[in-house]
């Protein structure tokens, strides 16, 4: 009886191996993927709704820490210093209310979100009032560029809240809260210099610059609870049950309302900063790329994005009219710039028209170049003209009419008994100057006194009728 081919117990062949391997394999890098990123099972639901709740309250210790490190932010910013300003941001309680909202809206709880909202508009309140005030008694309004920093949010805030605010949730959903995470998030977003510019702004009486800052301030608090509510939502945190069946479909509508009122603004406003970005971008490219005529440079451009309008300023050499038409052509082909209007400004024909439109900054930079090689060229001219008047003094003294002034010299100085005159070559190894000497012999009769009052009244009508600044008089 042939069983050669009845093996029960024989080995795997190795392409039974390879199979084997390769369905392992790609299990475990599933397995590998899926919990790399997965956070469902270290969520901890409840204690994260806990210690929301428990950071929402603004009274007490938290309402001193809030006021303290606004003072510290404002002194920050007033002088300008990044380290002071992210040392107060550390110490700031203000994320509470704001991941409030966002939770509450996700769970469907209108008293956390009732306690959030009047939380929210407390530490606001507080935040503007304490920066007010400091601003205002301190001698240093100065516009520092970490005050002008938060005048006016940009796509890159709107990017930082979006993935700060999930940075913040999904740390605060983990079992055992990552505090660095929380530190980080409260660095990033920036919430508190946008507040102190608000009571800076009021305080010198600049509403631009407070509506602004107030602006930024709301942009990273709606991203940051909106994102908060994402994650929530994700995650399936439990809803809120009511006793009341109608009153719970009710609290739902209400807060999914809630929630669209806020995603859809904030989706357009997202897209109109990012459109913003891009224009500003388009246009700094196309006026280093295409604004280019030799002998002309460019000092400055601006734009303006609702009237699509490019202003650029140019110094030197005149651009014609068909070069501008040229460039006008092309930003109607620069894809995101179509449509816009190019303005060219140049100072060689419109000098007076520039000077009103160039900023004031520019304007210094403009004139401290001037002003300094204006004071250059001075001293170099006032090095030539020393220099010509002393060639001057020289051919005045070869030009002396010795005789004529001896005969005058003599009338009036009865008593001088000699008179002569030469030249004397002085250094003092800086430079060479030739010098007129005029030595004179008085009688022996005229007293010392009355020699040395001879000696400076001859020396002042010589300087006088020679036309000399210096000279000088010896005695035999």
């Amino acid at each position: 009886m042939n069983t050669s081919n009845n093996r029960p117990n024989s080995t795997p062949t190795e392409e039974e191996q390879f199979e084997h391997l390769k369905l392992s394999t790609w299990a475990s890098i599933k397995k590998f993927f899926s919990e790399l990123l997965d956070i469902r099972s270290e969520t901890d639901r409840d204690a994260t709704i806990t210690a929301v709740k428990k950071d929402i309250s603004f009274k007490g210790h938290n309402a001193w820490i809030l006021i303290f490190s606004i003072f510290v932010a404002s002194i920050g910013l007033n002088v300008s210093s990044t380290a002071v300003v992210i040392g107060a941001m550390l110490i700031s309680p203000l994320m509470g209310p704001i991941v409030g909202v966002g939770l509450a809206v996700a769970i469907n709880d209108v008293e956390t979100l009732r306690r959030s909202l009047i939380n929210l508009g407390v530490m606001i309140g507080l935040s503007v009032l304490t920066a007010f005030l400091y601003f205002k008694i301190s001698p240093l309004t100065e516009e520092t560029p970490e005050l002008l920093a938060r005048t006016y949010p940009t796509i890159l805030d709107v990017l930082v809240a979006i993935f700060g605010g999930l940075a913040l949730i999904v740390a605060k959903t983990k079992s055992g809260t990552i505090a660095s995470v929380i530190f980080g998030v409260a660095i990033a977003t920036a919430l508190m210099p946008p507040l102190c510019t608000v009571g800076y702004g009021l305080a010198i009486g600049n509403l631009n610059y407070a509506g602004g800052a107030i602006y930024l301030f709301s942009i990273n608090t709606v991203f940051i609870a909106l994102s908060t509510f994402i994650v929530a939502k994700l995650l399936r945190f439990p809803l809120v049950r009511y006793a009341n069946s109608r009153r719970r479909r009710l609290i739902s509508r209400v807060a999914s309302l809630i929630a669209l009122i806020v995603m859809v603004p904030s989706v357009i406003l997202f897209l109109n900063l990012l459109d913003k970005q891009v224009y500003e971008n388009r246009t700094k490219e196309f006026v280093r790329d295409v604004i280019n005529y030799d002998g002309a440079e460019v000092v400055k451009y601006t734009f303006d994005y609702p009237s699509k309008e490019i202003e650029v300023y140019l110094i030197g050499r005149l651009v014609p009219q068909g070069q501008l038409n040229k460039w006008q052509t092309a930003l109607g082909e620069t894809e995101q710039l179509e449509g816009s209007k190019l303005n060219i400004y140049q100072g060689s024909d419109q000098s007076g028209e520039l000077a009103e439109k160039i900023s004031g900054d520019l304007k210094e930079d403009i004139l401290e170049d001037l002003y300094v090689n204006n004071q250059k060229e001075l001293r170099d001219k006032d090095l030539r003209i020393e220099f010509l008047e002393d060639e001057i003094t020289k051919l005045k003294i070869d030009e002396i009419e010795f005789a004529t002034l001896s005969k005058e010299v003599q009338l009036n100085y009865d008593k001088l008994i000699s008179f002569s005159y030469s030249k004397r070559v002085m250094t003092n190894f800086t430079q060479i100057d030739t010098i007129p000497v005029f030595e004179v012999d008085w009688d022996r009769s005229v007293n010392s006194r009355t020699r040395r009052s001879n000696n400076e009244k001859l020396a002042n009508w010589l300087k006088f009728k020679l036309s000399l600044d210096t000279l000088l008089i010896e005695e035999r």
